[in-house]
C-alpha cells in the first residue's frame, strides 16, 4: 500500500484534528467518570486552553509540564498548547518529587498542568527545583487553592476561543515524552507536530483498521507514548469515541469500563493480559463487545494470546514500539496473527537485524534491531552522546534483540543489555519465561544471568505462581524439568526462586535490573 503525503506546511496537528471533527460535533471523543466531551465541546475548549496560553505570556516553542491523570482535561490541555505552538512536557504521574524538580528544570517549563491528587507532589518539585514555574493550572481541586494557582476549569472558561491556530511546520518541535530513565536520567524525547500525523495514518488506520463507530479504551496512560497513540491520536483521526480512566489499571477497573460503556478496542500490555485471565471476576464472550486488542511494552507470551482468542474470540495484535519512533513499527496484524512472535514490519517503516560487526544477520539468527521511519524524534533535549547513540542518520537503534523467520515475521529474543551468554551461546531471557508460564502453576516469570562460583554466567528465574500452587524445591525441579523438554538444554533455569511479585514500570513492563541489584545486594551479606 502507498504511504500517503506529507500534507503541506503550515501544519499544526491539533488544528488538522479539530478540523478532521468539525462535522462530528455531538458525537462523543472523550468519556471520563465525570462527563463525555463531544467534539464540539473539545474544539472550544482547545482553543480556550490556547488563547489562555497565550494570555499567560507563554510563548511559542516554550514548554509547559503536563502532570495529570487520565481525564477530559488532559487532552484539552495537549491539544491546546499544540494549537498555541506551546510545547507540551507530557510526564509520567507515578514518579517522585525529586524526579519532576529535574524535568522542571531541564524542560525550563513556563507553566504547569497537574491533577489535584498529584499538586503535593508538584510542589514539593517546585521547592527545589532550581526553576520558577510561573503558573500553575490545577484539574478538578476539591478546595481553595494555593495563592498564585487556578483552576482549570475556571481558567479555560475565562478566555475566549482562539481563532487561528499557530502556523507551526509539521517538523517544528510539538511535544516532549520522557523515555526510561532506568539507566540513568530520563530523557526528553522531542517529537514534531508531523510524527503523530504519521502513526495514525501507517499504524491507528493502516494495521489496526480504526473506525468512527469504535468506542477505543487504553490501560496504557495517554502520557505514554503508546497511550498517547491508542487514546488520542489514533481515534481522533477516525472520530471514535475514548474512554479515559484516572485510576490505576487493575483488571476489575478495565472490566468494568469493557462492560459499562461497550469497549470494542481496548489496549494493554502481557502483564494486565496475564493477570486478567487469572482473575475471577473474567467476563464471559457473550458481555463484551471486543472486536479487536492491542499489546505492547513487551512481547506477549503465544499462550496468553491463544488463551485470550480462545476465550473470547478477538486477536490480541502484538507489536513493538518505543518512546523514540512513538508508536508501533512492527506488528502482527488482524487476521494474520502468529502468536509468539511480533509480527512483520508497520508498511512505512524499514526494519534492519544488525550483528556485532554491524551488518545484516542472516534468517533466523539473533541481531540488533534497528528502525527507519517517518514518526522518529527529532533528538534528546540537551543530550548530545545519548541522541547520537540512538538516531543514527535516518535509522534508530531500539535496543531490542530479534530474529526473522523465512515468512517474514519477527520474534523477539530480548534487550540488548537483558541477553545472557551460556556456554558461549544467546540465551534470550524471553524465550525462557515465555516457555516457564505455559506452566499451569506459573502466573509470571522474569529470567536474570548470575555468576557462580568459577565466574560463568547461568540463568535464573523469578517466579510467581498462580492461586494455590505452593512453593517448594519439588514443583522447582518439575519446572526445570519442564523447560528442559521444551527448549534446548543450556537454556533452562539452573535456579528457580519464588517470588510474590515482580517489580514492574508504570507501564508493566518487567525490570530485570531490579532483580539484578537483589542478585548483587544478596551476594554481598
Amino acid at each position: 500500500m502507498p504511504q500517503p503525503a506529507a500534507p503541506a506546511d503550515p501544519f499544526n496537528f491539533a488544528d488538522h484534528l479539530l478540523r478532521l471533527n468539525a462535522a462530528r460535533g455531538a458525537r462523543p471523543a472523550f468519556i471520563d467518570d465525570r462527563e463525555t466531551l463531544t467534539y464540539a465541546g473539545l474544539d472550544e475548549r482547545v482553543r480556550r486552553a490556547a488563547a489562555g496560553l497565550r494570555s499567560l505570556g507563554v510563548h511559542r516553542e516554550e514548554r509547559v509540564l503536563l502532570l495529570m491523570h487520565d481525564s477530559t482535561d488532559w487532552p484539552v490541555a495537549f491539544l491546546g498548547a499544540l494549537h498555541a505552538g506551546v510545547v507540551p512536557v507530557a510526564v509520567n504521574t507515578l514518579l517522585t518529587a525529586q524526579d519532576y524538580a529535574y524535568m522542571l528544570e531541564h524542560s525550563r517549563a513556563q507553566a504547569a498542568f497537574v491533577s489535584a491528587a498529584l499538586l503535593p507532589v508538584l510542589q514539593a518539585a517546585m521547592e527545589s527545583a532550581r526553576h520558577e514555574v510561573r503558573h500553575v493550572l490545577v484539574s478538578r481541586p476539591t478546595g481553595p487553592l494555593p495563592a498564585g494557582m487556578r483552576a482549570f476549569d475556571e481558567w479555560i472558561s475565562s478566555h475566549q476561543p482562539a481563532g487561528e491556530c499557530a502556523a507551526t511546520s509539521g517538523d517544528e518541535p510539538a511535544f516532549w515524552l520522557y523515555s526510561s530513565g532506568s539507566t540513568g536520567r530520563p530523557k526528553g524525547t522531542v517529537h514534531t507536530h508531523l510524527n503523530p500525523y504519521w502513526t495514525a495514518e501507517l499504524y491507528g488506520k493502516a494495521v489496526l483498521g480504526l473506525k468512527e463507530s469504535d468506542v477505543v479504551f487504553s490501560a496504557a496512560k495517554l502520557f505514554f507514548a503508546y497511550g498517547l497513540g491508542n487514546a488520542l491520536t489514533f481515534p481522533l483521526s477516525v472520530g471514535a469515541s475514548v474512554v479515559l480512566m484516572a485510576e490505576r489499571p487493575t483488571p476489575d477497573a478495565c472490566f468494568e469500563r469493557w462492560l459499562r460503556h461497550r469497549t470494542t478496542v481496548f489496549y494493554g500490555a502481557p502483564t494486565l493480559y496475564a493477570a486478567m485471565l487469572a482473575s475471577p471476576h473474567l467476563p464471559t464472550r457473550d458481555q463484551v463487545s471486543l472486536r479487536l486488542c492491542s499489546s505492547a511494552g513487551e512481547a506477549l507470551p503465544r499462550e496468553i494470546g491463544e488463551r485470550f482468542t480462545a476465550r473470547f474470540g478477538c486477536e490480541i495484535i502484538d507489536g513493538i514500539g518505543s518512546t523514540e519512533m512513538l508508536h508501533i513499527y512492527l506488528s502482527n496484524r488482524p487476521g494474520e496473527v502468529r502468536y509468539g512472535t511480533t509480527g512483520r514490519p508497520v508498511e512505512g517503516y524499514d526494519i534492519e537485524l544488525r550483528g556485532e560487526d554491524g551488518r545484516p544477520v542472516a534468517e533466523g539468527e539473533i541481531g540488533d534491531l534497528y528502525v527507519r521511519g517517518p514518526s522518529a524524534a527529532l533528538m534528546y533535549w540537551n543530550n548530545r552522546e545519548k541522541s547520537r547513540e540512538t538516531f543514527q542518520g535516518a535509522w534508530t537503534k531500539s535496543g531490542d534483540k530479534y530474529s526473522r523467520d523465512a515468512e517474514g515475521y519477527y520474534t523477539y529474543a530480548g534487550r540488548s543489555d537483558d541477553m545472557l551468554k551460556v556456554s558461549g551461546q544467546y540465551v534470550s531471557p524471553f524465550e525462557v519465561e515465555a516457555t516457564l508460564v505455559q506452566h499451569a502453576a506459573v502466573l509470571e516469570a522474569a529470567v536474570i544471568g548470575v555468576s557462580d562460583a568459577q565466574g560463568l554466567t547461568k540463568t535464573k528465574a523469578y517466579v510467581v505462581l498462580k492461586a494455590g500452587h505452593a512453593a517448594d524445591p519439588a514443583l522447582a525441579a518439575e519446572l526445570q524439568a519442564f523447560v528442559k523438554q521444551r527448549l534446548a538444554p543450556h537454556k533452562y533455569p539452573r535456579a528457580i526462586e519464588f517470588i510474590e511479585e515482580l517489580p514492574k514500570t508504570a507501564t508493566g513492563k518487567i525490570q530485570r535490573f531490579r532483580l539484578r541489584e537483589r542478585e548483587r545486594a544478596q551476594a554481598q551479606q
